[in-house]
Formats: structure tokens, C-alpha cells, sequence
């Protein structure tokens, strides 16, 4: 796959992650066409052999590449100050695990990094349909599928009654009737992965994603918030402050992610509505 722009600052981190992510997902694939054993995790949540292979492909290529980095993955215990380094890599190897056992397609390896806090490279690998969203170091966001790579733009929508909501296919609540009510939206499209729900707004096809839940983590949101905000697009908390990512792992405040347009407006209705979380 050829990246448009140069490589120039944080090229060869995309360069090299784009392979990885590719690697990777090609390994999943392979291992749930076979005996897939399923164990669940701390939080009730599953994870597989293929998880810890993508994890383990993922982690040996960067710490080779990239030595002096700091790496959180997922599926290894987190070294407490690796979050307050300069460069910080974050890896969900499947991200959408449910979706990932069901057979779907709406799982996705996920490498992202944070330069001082802030996401700079970010891959999203969705394997069992060949598409690859990416952010370049200074040509914008694009995604990869069938050969061809289009640049990513976020949609002209601009109220939230308008919007087209993207919402989780395995963890969806009633919360999520709530925000609908409250914002007045009626189209709903419901996604595994976190990752690829950021880039959908990304391309244009969705609009808006409100996430109420404490549960996601920094590598849910690293690598697909890059792409995002280079595509023009916004990711807070349910409060509108920016995602911090040298702080702590979990997103304790919930997220919205959107188009930018309707960021404001949402936030603002969306506030009260969640006011135990702030």
C-alpha cells in the first residue's frame, strides 16, 4: 500500500505501522478460521489467542523499529509511567473483540502514537475487508481499499437533529435511547469497534458517537482520534474537554466524537443529561 505526501515527520512511524497493523490482521484471520478458545478478562470482557499473537506481532515489530518509545498494549500489564513519556504507543490488537468472535466484520487492529500527549500517527486495519484508515505527517487523513486510497473529509452536517449516529453493536444501553431522545436523532448504525466508529465520522458516513460508559481506554481512542481530527472532526469527553492522554488509561468522563459541526451543540444538551459523570 503507497502512503500519499512525503515522509516526513513520524513517516517511517506510519510506515511502519501501517505493516504491522497489516501483519497482524492477516494473523487474526488465519487464527479464527481455526479453534478459537474464548477467556474472559478483569471487567467481563473476552479475549482470545489471536488478541495476544496480534499483540505480541504488534509489540516485537515496534520495540524493534522504535527502542526508545514507551509501549501500552491491551493485552500486557501497563507500566505505570510509560503514560507520562515524550512518545507513547498505543495497540488494541482487536479492537471489537465481541464482533471479532461472532464472525463479523466490524472488528480492527488499532496502532496509535501520542507525541506529548496528543495523537499523532494512527492506524486502523480492518483485515476481512482490506480497508486501512491512516493519517499522514502532513496530507490528511485517508483510507486505503482495493487498491485505491481516497482522502477522508468529515460530513457538512451541522445540527445535531441531523446527525447520523454511530453507536456500539455489543455494549449498547439505554443511555443511548436517551442521548437519541435528547438530541432528536432517529438514524442509528451500530459498530464493534470504537476505532472504526471514529472513522466513519472520518469519511463522512456518520456524524456523531456518544459514549456514555467509563469502560474505553486510551488505546480504544488513540490511533482513530488522529484520524479524525485530521479529517476535521472533534473527540472530548461528554463535556467537551480534549482527551488527555498522559494522564490515566480509562476515558472516566465517557466520549463524543463528531463530525465538529454538531460538537457544541451536542455537548451542550448532553451535559445535563450526564451530570454524574463530570
Amino acid at each position: 500500500m503507497s502512503l500519499p505526501g512525503s515522509v516526513g515527520a513520524w513517516g517511517k512511524e506510519l510506515v511502519r505501522a501501517v505493516e504491522l497493523a497489516r501483519i497482524a490482521g492477516t494473523e487474526v484471520v488465519r487464527l479464527r478460521a481455526g479453534q478459537l478458545t474464548v477467556e474472559m478478562k478483569p471487567g467481563d470482557e473476552p479475549v482470545t489467542v489471536a488478541d495476544r499473537r496480534a499483540s505480541e506481532l504488534i509489540v516485537e515489530g515496534l520495540t524493534a523499529s522504535f527502542p526508545d518509545d514507551a509501549l501500552i498494549s491491551e493485552e500486557l500489564p501497563v507500566t505505570p509511567e510509560a503514560l507520562g513519556k515524550p512518545r507513547v504507543w498505543l495497540v488494541d490488537p482487536i479492537d471489537g473483540t465481541k464482533d471479532f468472535i461472532r464472525g463479523g466484520d466490524g472488528f480492527a487492529v488499532m496502532i496509535g502514537l501520542a507525541i506529548d500527549g496528543v495523537p499523532a500517527v494512527g492506524v486502523v486495519h480492518q483485515p476481512t475487508i482490506d480497508r486501512t484508515f491512516f493519517v499522514t505527517p502532513d496530507a490528511g487523513a485517508y483510507v486505503a481499499r482495493g487498491g485505491e486510497v481516497t482522502l477522508l473529509a468529515v460530513s457538512e452536517i451541522a445540527t445535531a437533529g441531523e446527525a447520523r449516529l454511530v453507536a456500539s453493536a455489543s455494549h449498547r444501553t439505554a443511555d443511548i435511547d436517551r442521548v437519541k431522545t435528547e438530541l432528536g436523532i432517529a438514524d442509528e448504525l451500530n459498530v464493534g469497534s470504537v476505532g472504526v466508529k471514529l472513522c466513519l465520522i472520518a469519511s463522512g458516513a456518520r456524524d456523531l458517537y456518544v459514549n456514555p460508559s467509563a469502560k474505553t481506554k486510551a488505546w480504544d481512542t488513540c490511533a482513530p482520534e488522529a484520524i479524525l481530527t485530521a479529517a476535521g472532526g472533534r473527540l472530548t469527553d461528554l463535556f467537551g474537554t480534549p482527551i488527555e492522554y498522559r494522564a490515566e488509561l480509562a476515558h472516566r468522563r465517557g466520549l463524543v466524537a463528531s463530525n465538529g459541526r454538531v460538537h457544541a451543540e451536542v455537548v451542550g444538551k448532553l451535559g445535563s443529561l450526564f451530570a454524574h459523570l463530570a
